[in-house]
């Protein structure tokens, strides 16, 4: 068996490892006993030159006091023979190296010669000077000598005394026999523990020898035909494995045993998993993997054939709303209704061969053929458009929801499966950015509007903090008496290459991303710290209001009282001073969901008024089912009041309707001074426009105040 990098090779690698280690410790084990000897051997020294030097003083302490006692009558009667004898006993003694006994002034009386060479002569030598001073027992150390004197006294009187040379050389030469006798017996047991670290290592290699033979035998060997039977399990030649038996009766005999099993249990349920594995578990439709192997059979057969084809791509227009307000079990009951709806309609005008699959979660995909698919592909997506946006009856509330479909062909935008999806998907991705609730077909010019879009929203996020998004404020004036009483606050973005960007470009953008549910409490906390500092340039002054553009997902989410109230908390703003503005489509979708978040936002003080009003489905019912503060008719109808009698008569028609309901008239748009004219005469509110007053910067608007 081929040695490859295994459980064999891996387990010989860990054992070459530990056995590195091992002699890695033992040869630093080895250096630490050579150097433990070498601090034995200098502790041992310096053991005996203590004890040596102890015991010499303790000698010399003994003899040079006995000497000095019986030296006192020879000394005192000058009996030479006497001192002789004295010194010359002590001379004899093991260790010593002179001995002097001279008079009170220091000179030489006897050294134990014969013929007392140094007789009568003072004594000179480097110790001398201290020996003759000395007044009790005095000891000196020199390299070679401990030299021990004692004064000679009768009485208290010193008439003399006795010094003696200890040598230490002598002493020395003892000890180094002593340290190289330790020496060696220090080498000799560091001989004997190499041997006992080289056969450590030799039984070492031979126990990891033994345990890889058994590695190999009992779990590499039987490993091996467990990823056999594996990759036969896997190649889905169940019955194959299924003959692999094994007679062992361990754990690994067991689960030998228990991969046969499972090949039996895969045999059985492969077909189900195949079913299920091609099926949408909640629709019964198609899914994604399904359809692919559809589509890429049928663009085999057609390749070269001369024959079309088209993808529809659908997907269910803002339904994570229906999640987040009404719960997932609704989100999958308007899904099982979209579905049928979606089956109806590519069954009646899907022509035959038509496929229908969902894709995942609100995105569903449709396969069309036929001798004219761009044609069939029209009447199919205008019906789903029409029959999808009808109501929908869920939980006993009705929701407004519609489609956005894209839709891309076969050769003409793509020939492979892959860019065919993507085309549909981008096709439909520019229906949503069209208004939603409608189809598009594919072009190659959408490939660069998604590239600038997905470029815009990259630039956009973080402007806020780069500090080029900005507010601008527009006057809203009373038409009574003409006097300014607020303001609405608008969003600018100045890029720093592309310079001013219009906000219907990066607001749709910030929608569609999702940024908006970030840069909408910046911008409401901001305009309500630029509203607090208009105050405290007119503190006498009728107070201004800010009014400030919400977004429909803002709405959605839930979270926009406790924004507002966060908000109003952080700048001392008073509520009455906040105005809240909605788009009538924002609130339509879900008017009871909306009609609970605008009633708790009025309970604290805060305004509500309805943005963009006549563009939508407006009616009395709508604005009695919504609670709201004021409208604001549409630009649209203000520009031509003038001369067009229609748009007289509705504009007056929501005047009249909106004060029958108490709710404040705002005119926007108002660029003429007719227009102001009869917009006061109809008995408007208030108004707003270029006539009026420009958008301008905070500085701008406060010099304005001032």
């Amino acid at each position: 068996m081929s040695l490859r990098y295994g459980l064999q090779a891996r387990f010989l690698g860990m054992m070459a490892l530990a056995l590195v280690v091992v002699l890695t410790l033992m040869a630093l084990l080895w250096s630490r006993q050579e150097g433990s000897q070498g601090e034995v051997e200098n502790v041992s020294r310096e053991a005996m030159d203590s004890m040596s030097n102890a015991s010499l003083r303790r000698r010399g302490e003994g003899m040079v006091t006995q000497l000095a006692e019986a030296l006192a009558n020879p000394v005192y009667y000058f009996d030479l023979d006497a001192m002789g004898v004295m010194a010359r006993a002590a001379l004899r003694q093991p260790g010593i190296g002179y001995i002097t006994v001279y008079d009170a002034e220091g000179k030489v009386l006897h050294d134990g010669s014969e013929e007392i060479v140094g007789y009568g002569t003072r004594m000179d030598d480097p110790l001398a000077f201290e020996v003759i001073s000395a007044r009790q027992l005095h000891m000196q150390w020199s390299e070679d000598i401990l030299d021990v004197s004692a004064p000679i006294l009768i009485g208290n009187e010193r008439i003399g005394g006795v010094r003696v040379g200890f040598d230490l050389v002598e002493a020395r030469r003892y000890q180094d026999s002593a340290v190289a006798d330790l020496r060696t017996r220090l080498d000799d047991l560091g001989r004997r523990q190499l041997g006992w670290i080289a056969l450590l290592s030799v039984a070492l290699v031979a126990l990891g020898g033994l345990v890889l033979w058994l590695v190999q035998r009992w779990l590499v060997q039987p490993i091996g035909q467990l990823a056999d039977m594996a990759r036969t399990i896997e190649s889905g030649q169940f019955e194959t494995a299924h003959a692999i038996e094994s007679n062992r009766n361990d754990e690994v005999g067991d689960l030998m045993r228990a991969f046969s099993r499972m090949s039996d249990s895969l045999t059985r349920h492969n077909r189900e998993i195949r079913r299920m594995a091609y099926t949408d578990a909640l629709t019964g439709l198609g899914n994604r993997l399904q359809f692919r192997e559809v589509l890429d059979q049928r663009l085999l057969q057609l390749r070269g054939a001369g024959r079309q084809l088209a993808l529809l791509f659908a997907d269910i227009d803002d339904f994570k709303r229906v999640n987040d307000t009404l719960g997932h079990d609704a989100g999958d009951e308007v899904l099982l209704q979209f579905a049928n709806r979606i089956r109806e309609s590519v069954e009646r005008l899907g022509g035959e061969g038509a496929e229908l699959a969902r894709f995942g979660g609100d995105e569903f995909v449709i396969l069309v053929q036929g001798d004219d698919v761009r044609r069939s592909a029209s009447r199919l997506a205008d019906a789903l458009v029409a029959e999808l946006g009808q109501p929908i009856r869920v939980h006993d509330r009705q929701v407004f929801l519609g489609t956005s479909v894209g839709i891309t062909l076969f050769p003409e935008d793509a020939s492979g499966a892959t860019a065919l999806m993507k085309n549909g998907d981008i096709a439909m991705y520019q229906a949503k950015v069209a208004g939603k609730n409608c189809y598009r077909f594919y072009s190659r010019a959408m490939d660069q509007a998604v590239e600038r879009r997905v470029h815009l929203e990259q630039e956009l996020r973080g402007a806020w903090d780069r500090g080029e998004l900005s507010l601008v404020y527009q006057p809203v004036y009373r038409l009574e008496d003409g006097a300014m009483v607020g303001a609405e606050a608008l969003l600018r973005w100045r890029h720093p290459e592309q310079g001013m960007i219009a906000p219907s470009v990066f607001i749709e953008v910030a929608e569609q991303s999702g940024l908006i549910e970030t840069l909408g409490p910046q911008v409401l906390r901001a305009a309500c710290r630029d509203a607090m500092k208009w105050q405290a340039i007119r503190p006498h002054g009728e107070p201004l209001f800010v009014s400030v553009n919400v977004s429909p997902r803002q709405l959605r989410s839930g979270d926009l009282p406790q924004e507002v109230a966060e908000s109003l908390a952080a700048t001392g703003l008073a509520a009455d001073r906040l105005h809240i503005e909605l788009t009538e489509t924002a609130v339509l979708g879900d008017e009871l969901h909306a009609s609970n978040l605008l009633t708790r936002l009025q309970s604290t003080g805060v305004k509500v008024w309805l943005d963009d009003f006549g563009t939508g489905f407006s009616g009395l019912s709508h604005l009695r089912r919504v609670p709201v503060d004021g409208v604001k008719i549409d630009r649209s109808f203000i520009a031509d009041v003038m001369r067009d009698p229609d748009d007289l008569a509705l504009t007056t028609a929501i005047i009249a309707m909106a004060h029958s309901l108490g709710i404040t008239v705002v005119a926007e748009g108002v660029e003429k001074e007719g227009q102001y004219a009869i917009l006061r005469e109809r008995g408007c509110d208030l108004a707003q426009g270029y006539w009026l007053g420009h958008p301008v910067a905070m500085e701008e608007f406060v010099t304005l105040l001032r």
